[in-house]
């Protein structure tokens, strides 16, 4: 009988959801696919699908405590990630967790803003997570509208989506990837990159689909992943970038809506 391998492992902090498309389960395919152990703190479950979310149920903050205490203190956190985290309650706890235990390199992906740009979360928990969360992560990934918000800056140009990085990454970030999936024409795809020193402009093929459901989510998985196996912080998001691009190449069409990301994709052809 072969001896069990050690494997790398990697954390996601973040909602459920039912479609299967983003969120803790889009995640942990994510991991999956890099050869990471996954491991989870569930801090919402929502009932979705590829139309849209119909019931968000929050979780108590001493859930998602005891989540993230109970991974730490056995199998360990090579990297984390967060996505949704709903409230400030939640933020502060994940917050103190986070520096109880060390938690590092963690990405934090501010699900703050859809890409549409439908607000997800209040003031109080804007506030919380520039205040308590951003000057603890090692990678923030705003997309468009939460770089907006969290620069106080319109993003219109190349030259706009760099000065928001330098204003994001003075909140205390280690490095700072604005999304540009959401912005206008050619721009549409292009991230800006920014670690205080190095600014790096990151192009990869744009994509025509509507199938787009967890791309945010996936980006900041694969990052998560690729820094738990050793992977340097610009070269994980380059890689991330190439993943979540090839995942693009093949979505899924899955129900009536906007339907996911193909995160198995060297399968679908086998």
């Amino acid at each position: 009988m072969e001896h069990p391998r050690k494997v790398a492992t990697a954390l996601t902090i973040a909602g459920s959801d039912s479609g299967g498309g983003a969120g803790i389960q889009a995640d942990l395919r994510t991991f999956s696919f890099h050869r990471v152990h996954g491991t989870s703190a569930i801090t919402a479950l929502t009932a979705q699908n590829t139309l849209g979310v119909t019931r968000v149920d929050v979780m108590p903050p001493e859930s998602v405590a005891a989540q993230i205490d109970a991974v730490a203190s056995d199998i360990g956190i090579g990297a984390a990630k967060t996505g949704m985290l709903v409230n400030s309650a939640i933020i502060s706890t994940v917050a103190e967790r986070v520096r109880a235990h060390g938690i590092t390199p963690l990405v934090v992906d501010p699900v703050m803003v859809s890409r549409a740009g439908s607000r997800l979360i209040d003031n109080e928990a804007v506030a919380a997570l520039r205040e308590l969360l951003i000057p603890l992560a090692t990678l923030v990934t705003p997309n468009r509208h939460e770089a907006q918000l969290l620069a106080g800056l319109e993003l219109h140009t190349l030259e706009d989506m760099r000065e928001a990085a330098r204003r994001i990454h003075r909140q205390g970030a280690k490095a700072v990837l604005v999304k540009g999936g959401a912005m206008p024409g050619a721009l549409c795809g292009t991230d800006v990159w920014f670690d205080g020193e190095h600014m790096e402009v990151l192009r990869l093929v744009s994509l025509e689909t509507p199938n787009t459901h967890g791309t945010g989510c996936t980006l900041s998985a694969a990052i998560a992943a690729n820094l738990a196996l050793g992977l340097g912080l610009l070269e994980a998001t380059r890689q991330a970038k190439q993943y979540v691009t090839r995942a693009l190449q093949h979505p899924l069409a899955l129900g009536r809506g906007n339907g996911p990301i193909g995160h198995f994709f060297p399968l679908m052809d086998s």
